[in-house]
């Protein structure tokens, strides 16, 4: 049985600027057909770079990239016509109102009026911007101009998605609008992939997750597969009472970190376990009322990951 064509496939990918500057090292990924896939790494990792590549924008030194089994250098334009892009910055015509920004979308792709009309319709109305239709695109906030900007990468109903960091400078609530939004578009078939320097946006929404610093893949899998990397884990403590002072001691032996009034943070290693971790508390006059694991352990392994590359 012929194996699955990836959504998205990168094999061998350099990059060296003229400047001299090597961006990318022989990156190789893979991304499968209906995931959710978030490509991490801090500023100047090399990031921003494989996506240029991939939708056409960066021409690559070296390597092969092809977009469900077509080649991008062969067949760029069939290639990218399967791709929707979000880019990190505003890039419509500011002067264009909100539903002209969709349905001129459309016509770049040679989509009738009848067809792109009722479709921007309905993504103005899935992602909050209805009722701002017919207002220019200068005048909305930021986190409706990141909005808009999806509806218009989807109008084509494009198979597969690039975000490159979609919640930049968007404020909570409305960044946890856009993440229902694109677990749902996910989960209807759409193959995503995301830059995000929001860790736990990662840890929430991604199936995989690769790790790239200085043009290079330091680590690639489930989000499971690369927290089991981590030799300890952070849990969070609700205690009885505030930690008295002749206590405290007991907590060292757990590299405590922001104790504060009656919750405690501790680091436990694979070798000892939370019942066990209580129950030592327990002995020493440190009474645990509930223990939870703290969300943010893919941040932990991204900085220990990276920081091995430095």
């Amino acid at each position: 049985m012929r194996a699955p064509v990836p959504a998205l496939s990168i094999v061998d990918l350099r990059k060296t600027y003229a400047s001299g500057t090597v961006a990318l090292k022989g990156v190789t990924l893979d991304i499968a057909e209906g995931d959710f896939f978030a490509l991490l790494g801090p500023n100047g990792a090399g990031k921003t770079t494989v996506i240029g590549i991939v939708t056409g924008i960066v021409t690559k030194t070296g390597g092969r990239v092809s977009i469900f089994g077509i080649d991008a250098d062969r067949e760029p334009g069939r290639a990218r016509s399967y791709m929707g892009v979000v880019p990190q910055e505003p890039n419509f015509n500011i002067f264009d109102t909100v539903f002209d920004v969709v349905v001129n979308q459309a016509g770049y792709y040679g989509l009738p009026r009848r067809i792109a009309i009722p479709r921007a319709e309905r993504l103005l109305s899935d992602l909050g911007l209805f009722e701002k239709r017919n207002d220019k695109s200068m005048n909305l906030s930021g986190g409706m101009k990141r909005r808009l900007m999806i509806a218009r990468a989807l109008v084509n109903q494009p198979r597969f998605l690039i975000l490159d960091e979609p919640t930049a400078d968007v404020d909570v609530e409305l960044r946890r609008g856009m993440w229902d939004f694109l677990t749902r578009l996910q989960a209807s078939g759409t193959t995503i992939l995301l830059t995000t320097h929001y860790l736990e946006e990662a840890e929430r929404l991604a199936r995989h997750v690769a790790i790239i610093d200085r043009g290079a893949i330091v680590a690639s899998g489930t989000v499971r597969d690369i927290l089991s990397g981590l030799n300890t884990e952070i849990v969070v403590l609700d205690l009885a009472a505030p930690v008295a002072s002749d206590a405290a001691a007991a907590l060292a032996a757990f590299n405590p970190r922001a104790v504060e009034d009656s919750s405690v943070e501790i680091e436990i290693g694979r070798e000892r376990g939370l019942g066990e971790a209580v129950l030592e508390l327990d002995r020493k006059g440190i009474r645990v009322l509930t223990a939870r694991n703290k969300s943010g352990r893919l941040e932990e392994a991204f900085l220990r990951l990276t920081a091995r590359q430095h």
